[in-house]
């Protein structure tokens, strides 16, 4: 009767078993062409079709109009934001900007509702991006003319003010701990699509998507600048703002070349030409990929690695603006 009993009292149920939680992750399109590149100088008719594939595939679309219509609407007012500083060579190349902007164009978005900008308005001249909006009919604007009273970043360090920020000249209790928003980014454009080169920085690790969105869009920074760790604080924390994350459409690596030493000062004896373009919605898994990108070029090149503050990419992926861990990044090379 043993066994009858036994049959009777209810078995002790298994532990169901569960698959472990699963990972987010962030997708990286890259489309390379060896071509792209004849002495440092971009192929504009290569380009074309590197940004036309490079679309094509982070959309899953067929056609190219449709494509860039995926990314933006027509009546948004579209900000292409490139890094001018580091000149036409070394900085955001303008033939990845005009291939760009032939596609928002050929998705029936208005000139006018095209702007190239960047904080200065004399780099952005220097670099070529004056005379490239000219010859598109499209705009060109810089950040800094005007300051939004209404939309700021604050935090507790107190900045050294210079002409042109926005609290310059002024005495009393809190001034110089805000930095303002550009009147352009909080008021006029509704989406951005930033266009980082593949530049070593050496604070930041990369001039990427991040120092070129957080400082290119607000004043009073050189207070962000005097160590790593005020850097990796407030850079992320910037980005994170409605008027630039919540707008950001889609990041693009230009990544034509890679310079890994140098900053914004052109040395071509530190770069090399992979003839790449990066697509991403994540910009810190862009990023994440140019730190990794350009050390291996340093050790290529028997440099010694990098010092910079990582802390930077691991803040923002914990304001959940994205993937810093390599291993949950997917790469596809299109």
């Amino acid at each position: 009767m043993l066994w009858l009993l036994g049959a009777l009292l209810p078995l002790r149920s298994a532990q169901p078993l569960t698959a472990p939680p699963q990972l987010p992750q962030a997708r990286v399109v890259v489309v390379q062409d060896k071509r792209a590149m004849e002495a440092f100088t971009p192929r504009p008719e290569v380009v074309r079709g590197l940004v036309e594939r490079g679309i094509l595939a982070h959309t899953g679309r067929t056609n190219v109009a449709d494509a860039w219509r995926s990314v933006v609407k027509t009546n948004d007012v579209v900000g292409l934001k490139v890094c001018s500083m580091a000149g036409h060579i070394s900085g955001t190349r303008p033939a990845v900007v005009a291939a760009v902007i032939e596609g928002l164009l050929r998705a029936g978005l208005p000139r006018t509702n095209i702007v190239i900008w960047d904080k200065q308005l004399v780099d952005l001249r220097a670099a070529g991006f004056v005379e490239l909006a000219a010859r598109y009919g499209v705009r060109v604007a810089a950040a800094n003319t005007a300051w939004d009273d209404a939309t700021y970043y604050e935090n507790s360090l107190l900045g050294n003010l210079v002409w042109g920020d926005a609290e310059f000249g002024k005495k009393g209790d809190g001034i110089g701990r805000k930095s303002y928003v550009s009147k352009l980014v909080a008021r006029e454009l509704t989406r951005h699509i930033s266009i980082a080169p593949l530049l070593n920085n050496n604070l930041g690790g990369t001039q990427g998507h991040f120092l070129s969105l957080a400082l290119g869009s607000v004043d009073n920074t050189l207070r962000f600048e005097s160590t790593t760790r005020a850097l990796a604080e407030a850079v992320p924390e910037i980005v994170a703002l409605p008027a630039l994350y919540d707008r950001l459409a889609l990041c693009v690596t230009d990544a034509l070349i890679c310079q890994y030493q140098g900053e914004q000062l052109t040395r071509l004896h530190y770069a090399v030409p992979l003839g790449q373009l990066r697509f991403s919605k994540d910009p810190v898994a862009l990023d994440t990929l140019s730190l990794a990108e350009l050390e291996a070029q340093r050790q290529k090149a028997g440099l010694p690695s990098a010092k910079f503050n990582p802390d930077l990419y691991k803040n923002a992926a914990l304001l959940e603006l994205g993937i810093n861990d390599a291993r949950q990044i997917r790469m596809e090379m299109k």
